[in-house]
């Protein structure tokens, strides 16, 4: 018996191809940021080997994490739209330990449904579609968001656009969605070491920081000539 047919990430709506582009949490206050940067990858985020994969692909923390997107996270190795959705409620759950309402204000439903309102601000003749195009798919005076919610291949199906105008559609809606939404990240705390302490301390905290990472890329990699159990 046929298993069950394949979804292509291409039906998915224009929105979520754009929001695929832009960082996994909006909005997040500096603090917090900070504070998900200091405890790195903390415990129980993954596995020692996928965490391995994380940092060797230059994801430093889970603030890195927070501010990246599922796009750029996908191109990890084994790391496809499941493992980054297990991301995403991870990330959530540890944002929430310190910041009231977050279950309720950066779940992925909350986050969609803001950046659909902020395409209604933004009318349609302003996205990259000829004005015939426009009047076909009966979107004339309407907004970036009455593109935005429509499917890939229901649009493509109607012979009115092609996948490159797509292509170009969901890169100003990106655009459009992350203009002037950069995060902001304060300063730490000034240090009251004197300046050889703490130079010592931070060479410490590497050292120990290299350490776990060299373990984990250890635990990662195949057994490369190993000795079977037993064996002279």
């Amino acid at each position: 018996m046929p298993g069950p047919p394949f979804r292509s990430p291409r039906s998915e709506d224009l929105l979520a191809e754009a929001c695929a582009r832009l960082s996994l949490f909006e909005d997040l206050p500096g603090d917090t940021i900070h504070r998900l940067s200091a405890c790195g990858f903390g415990r129980g985020f993954l596995s020692p080997s996928l965490r391995a994969r994380l940092r060797k692909a230059g994801f430093q923390d889970l603030g890195h994490l927070a501010r990246s997107s599922p796009d750029a996270i996908t191109k990890v190795r084994k790391f496809g739209p499941i493992r980054v959705e297990a991301v995403r409620t991870f990330l959530l759950e540890e944002i929430a330990r310190f910041l009231p309402g977050a279950r309720e204000h950066h779940g992925p439903r909350a986050t969609r449904d803001r950046r659909l309102a902020r395409l209604r601000e933004v009318p349609v003749a302003r996205l990259p579609l000829a004005k015939d195009a426009i009047v076909a798919l009966g979107l004339d005076g309407g907004t970036g968001a009455d593109l935005a919610g429509r499917p890939r291949l229901a649009l493509l199906r109607t012979g009115v656009v092609t996948s490159a105008d797509l292509d170009r559609v969901v890169a100003r809606l990106a655009d459009c969605l992350g203009e002037g939404r950069a995060v902001p990240i304060p300063a730490a705390p000034a240090s009251v070491e004197s300046p050889a302490a703490e130079a010592e301390r931070a060479r410490a905290h590497r050292a120990a920081l290299l350490a776990e990472r060299d373990r984990e890329w250890e635990e990662a990699a195949p057994a490369r000539g190993r000795r079977r159990a037993g064996s002279p």
